[in-house]
């Protein structure tokens, strides 16, 4: 007999997961344990219906709008889906509709994949994109125009307009791009994402629209919420205006029974590792749109739609060791050596922990049986320790007190360990001659890992400032090394001299620092002297800027060794220029960009502010003396506008800067 007790610590623990999910994009279990937690809370309601309250998870979308960003809310909530997990569900489903409706219908279907990425709804007021929110809490999302315009192929304007559209869908990122970012960060020694999903919801919530520029998100139109000044009959008719409209929509079929539902269902399981991007299952809805207004809504899901869930994608498997890899910015990383175990086709042997605090939360431990995930992911993680199998006497792994490369003693933080030996540490400066060579850096073709650690290996690389003083007969003596090729990677080199401060700053590898941080960084303070003479304090005045970022920054060019570094990277005759400005003509402004722009992003605007002296700020105050705002623009005008600062559009804002 279950407690009420028992069913309390259910619900708050479901609501944690919850957040972690939704608003951290950080889950610490898998779908499939989430939902076996959830299904237990709609199950225990259904036995204790008194104990319901609005607030319980079973009642709402399971996030809420986070504070940094201006809030959205939903003409029409934005609902999650009831799941299926058999044939027999779905059966069950279109029976729990016909008793609602008091009659049998001959039914009519859309089946689609359901794409696993983040929800948004764009609004398009007469054909202009006005506003790109994320689902949220359902009723009120957050306002992410400014990064969803940054999505290659999604219409800014349309064509054929009604008065008011909201068309909804579902923000996406293929598997290849997934992994190819979370190499990236892998050899960053960062943490990677756990998944597609969490690295879509991570890149749409991010204040600087650059970084999210550069991740290659895509969008998927499923369906629309508001529309004024245009009517269809059938959800295959809204998907095929969409079509018209240039969107993508996802590849449906329309299906009258049950069979053919399962038979859908499980051509597209059958399809599913040869696909693009992840899916976790299909989507059903009713075909009908009047008999979608017949049916309603629950509280949290509409009854004429549910989601057909494939089978979750993890195994069981025993640890066999805990070792410690190191990364590019010093941080020891505990990764679990497994017994092979093969998952969504792929033979599994290691999996990451990420990090010393999350090897402590699960409690991994050399002998024990754990849950192991993919789903999707090129970096299968550990999801939960299943603690009844442990074997007796299982210890506690013990953490370095030394890096396991180098020997060098660690600094310990509340979540890492970290090598403090810098460029020292040979695993630490392998990666860093990668990074410093890479495209987003000096742009060095043809210097991989392969090449990399062979230079290393023979003492022809010591310092990043050797790449300048290679020869060529000593690229020769490499195994496999021929001619053209010690050329072009010569030729690589000595055209990586001429570069920008922004490609230098971050080429450095000073931790926190990135694409972004670097160009802002080189807009700033406009030569990388002014740079290295900047207290933290001063750095800190940068946009985006905050003080641990400062503090790292202001660590790196203290240290001789980095100091020597830079000057012998600058004697070998490296040459860069500062950002060209515009003009002085906002000199003294401080201005806030809120609400959508037609010709520009707001980055590309705060941007165009900064080239003509201005600075920038994401929130208003006394301090601001100008806000821009576009269509959309909410909270920031109306406190704009109790302050008395003064306020443009954006025709107003370009013609002050002579555009």
């Amino acid at each position: 007999m279950t407690t009420r007790q028992e069913y309390d610590k259910l619900r708050k623990e479901i609501e944690h997961h919850n957040r972690l999910y939704y608003d951290q994009a950080a889950p610490e279990v898998s779908d499939a344990e989430y939902d076996r937690l959830y299904d237990r809370l709609v199950a225990l309601e259904k036995e204790h219906p008194d104990w319901v309250t609005p607030d319980s998870p079973t009642q709402k979308v399971g996030g809420h709008a986070v504070e940094r960003f201006e809030k959205a809310e939903h003409r029409q909530p934005m609902l999650s889906l009831e799941k299926a997990y058999t044939k027999e569900d779905i059966a069950g489903w279109i029976a729990s509709m016909e008793r609602d409706l008091g009659k049998s219908l001959l039914w009519s279907f859309t089946a689609e994949p359901k794409v696993d990425g983040d929800s948004l709804e764009l609004v398009y007021e007469r054909g202009v994109l006005t506003l790109a929110a994320t689902r949220g809490d359902g009723r009120v999302g957050e306002n992410v125009t400014h990064t969803v315009k940054t999505i290659r192929k999604l219409p800014r304007s349309l064509a054929d307009a009604p008065e008011l559209v909201e068309i909804r869908g579902e923000s996406y990122l293929d598997l290849a791009d997934f992994r190819e970012i979370n190499r990236k960060l892998l050899e960053e020694g960062e943490e990677p994402f756990a998944n597609a999903r969490n690295l879509v919801s991570g890149s749409l919530k991010q204040k600087d629209a650059t970084v999210t520029k550069s991740r290659p998100l895509k969008f998927v139109a499923y369906g629309l919420g508001t529309l004024k000044g245009r009517k269809f009959t059938t959800h295959e008719e809204v998907l095929g205006w969409l079509r018209s409209l240039k969107f993508e929509i996802p590849p449906f079929r329309v299906c009258a029974t049950v069979d053919e539902i399962q038979q859908y269902w499980q051509e597209t399981l059958e399809r599913r590792e040869g696909m693009e991007h992840e899916i976790d299952g299909i989507v059903i809805k009713v075909n009908d749109l009047s008999v979608r207004d017949q049916l309603g809504a629950r509280s949290k899901s509409p009854k004429w739609a549910i989601a057909y869930k494939f089978p979750a994608r993890e195994e069981t498997t025993e640890v066999q060791d805990i070792e410690w890899n190191v990364g590019r910015s010093g941080k020891i990383t505990p990764v679990a050596k497994l017994r092979p175990v093969p998952i969504s086709g792929v033979t599994v042997s290691n999996a990451s922990l990420h990090n010393v605090a999350q090897l402590q939360r699960l409690d991994v431990r050399k002998g024990d049986t754990v849950l192991v995930t993919r789903a999707g992911d090129v970096i299968p993680y550990v999801v939960k320790v299943i603690e009844a199998k442990r074997p007796p006497g299982a210890a506690t792994p013990e953490i370095p007190s030394t890096c396991p490369a180098c020997r060098a003693a660690v600094e310990r933080t509340e979540a890492d360990v970290l090598c403090t030996n810098s460029f020292a540490c040979p695993a630490q400066f392998k990666k860093a001659i990668d990074h410093f060579c890479s495209r987003a850096t000096m742009n060095i073709e043809g210097l991989g890992p392969e090449w990399i650690e062979q230079l290393v290996g023979t003492g022809m690389l010591k310092s990043l400032a050797d790449l300048y003083s290679l020869q060529k007969e000593q690229l020769l003596t490499l195994p496999r090394m021929g001619e053209k090729l010690a050329q072009n990677m010569l030729d690589a080199v000595e055209g990586s001299k001429k570069t920008t401060l922004p490609r230098f700053i971050n080429a450095l590898g000073i931790k926190h620092v990135g694409e972004a941080t670097a160009r802002a960084l080189a807009e700033h303070f406009g030569s990388l002297e002014k740079l290295q003479a900047a207290s933290a304090e001063e750095i800190e005045e940068t946009q985006d800027v905050g003080p641990t970022v400062a503090e790292s920054i202001r660590k790196f060019l203290d240290d001789s060794r980095n100091v020597k570094l830079i000057r012998q990277l600058l004697d070998a005759g490296i040459t860069f220029k500062a950002p060209e400005r515009a003009g002085d003509g906002l000199a003294g402004q401080v201005i806030v960009f809120t609400g959508g722009f037609e010709s520009m992003s707001r980055d590309e605007a705060k941007a165009l502010a900064q080239s003509h002296g201005a600075k920038t700020s994401d929130s208003v105050s006394k301090t601001v003396t100008l806000v821009v705002a576009g269509p959309g623009a909410g909270s920031k005008l109306e406190k704009a506008t109790k302050l008395g600062i003064k306020v443009l559009d954006e025709g107003a804002f370009l013609k002050l800067i002579g555009r």
